[in-house]
């Protein structure tokens, strides 16, 4: 009777000690990669959702930064990591689409991950030199039709979202462009100001100073939606040229095999971040969207990941585009 008693009393005691962290989750520091160095878009976008997500949690969510070989090391380091919550991985879709096409990695972009949430929107811009002999978008691409390979397109590297999204828009338009690249955004920027190059396709934050500035000519947002920070410039498809939208959004994985209350919990910490106006004021002063609730569930973020890596690596390898 003893002996029942002791076994049931030790029973008892492991049940409530072992299960405990996954139960209290979170009960330490969560940790989120971010595979660039510090200060990008992806290090300031994951630093203004970690602040808020801290909150939510209850525990400090740090930011490492892991940076190197086109995001593919941070990455890589995620796909390792035990499913147990407390590393993420945040990045975008050069990190966690078009990489996957350029490089032969030791991890699966889609199938080693676990989805979070959807955090961050932002659709290029197609900008161009400001004499440049097109008024609107439809005017553009019937100059570029009218003149191929005489027109000139800067972007920040070979593989970037800009690169890729520019031969999409040739694809989709029968167009046919010079491709100029420069060493990131700011210096093809610079280039298109100076009329260098005749135009780029860039995010907001690097475009929309120089637009309200009058320095450049903006045509069109590459997305569904026109952008909060600048209203007044048409979406491809109200300027005419239909579909050809070009967005480099950002999100949070954990590995294969979290448990879905441990991604439950990570998502409503994401949701009730992007609810709160001073995140959305943030965002939104960078030029970036914040995606509707429906849009930020697990659910949708799979499903996107799935459906741009079927969409982008097809037009990269047809292009020959390789990753730097």
């Amino acid at each position: 009777m003893k002996r029942s008693i002791c076994v049931a009393a030790l029973a008892v005691l492991y049940a409530a000690l072992s299960p405990a962290s996954a139960q209290v989750y979170p009960s330490r520091p969560i940790t989120i990669v971010v595979p660039f160095a510090a200060g990008g878009p992806n290090d300031t976008f994951a630093r203004i959702l970690a602040e808020r997500m801290r909150g939510s949690l209850g525990q400090p969510v740090l930011i490492e930064n892991i940076g190197g070989a086109g995001g593919t090391i941070g990455v890589g380091r995620v796909a390792r990591a035990t499913g147990d919550g407390y590393t993420l991985s945040f990045g975008s879709l050069s990190s966690h689409v078009l990489n996957g096409a350029f490089f032969n990695l030791p991890y699966d972009v889609v199938n080693d991950f676990e989805p979070i949430a959807m955090a961050v929107d932002g659709p290029q811009i197609l900008v161009a030199r400001k004499n440049f002999p097109a008024n609107d978008l439809k005017e553009f691409i019937a100059w570029l039709k009218a003149n191929p390979d005489k027109a000139t397109m800067g972007h920040p590297g070979s593989g970037s979202a800009a690169h890729v999204g520019g031969a999409f828009m040739q694809k989709e338009t029968g167009t046919r462009f010079q491709f100029v690249p420069y060493r990131g955004g700011g210096p093809a920027m610079q280039d298109v100001i100076s009329g260098q190059i005749d135009f780029t396709m860039t995010v907001a934050s690097n475009s929309l100073p120089q637009i309200r500035s009058g320095l450049i000519k903006p045509y069109a947002v590459m997305g569904k939606s026109r952008l909060t920070a600048a209203p007044d410039i048409p979406t491809v498809d109200e300027a005419g040229v239909h579909g050809v939208y070009s967005s480099v959004w950002f999100a949070l994985w954990a590995p294969k095999g979290t448990p879905k209350d441990i991604v439950g919990k990570l998502n409503a910490a994401i949701v009730e971040a992007l609810a709160d106006p001073a995140v959305q004021a943030r965002l939104h002063d960078l030029g970036q969207e914040v995606p509707p609730r429906l849009q930020q569930s697990p659910e949708y973020l799979g499903a996107l990941h799935k459906a741009e890596v079927g969409k982008w690596w097809p037009i990269v390898k047809a292009a020959g585009i390789k990753g730097e």
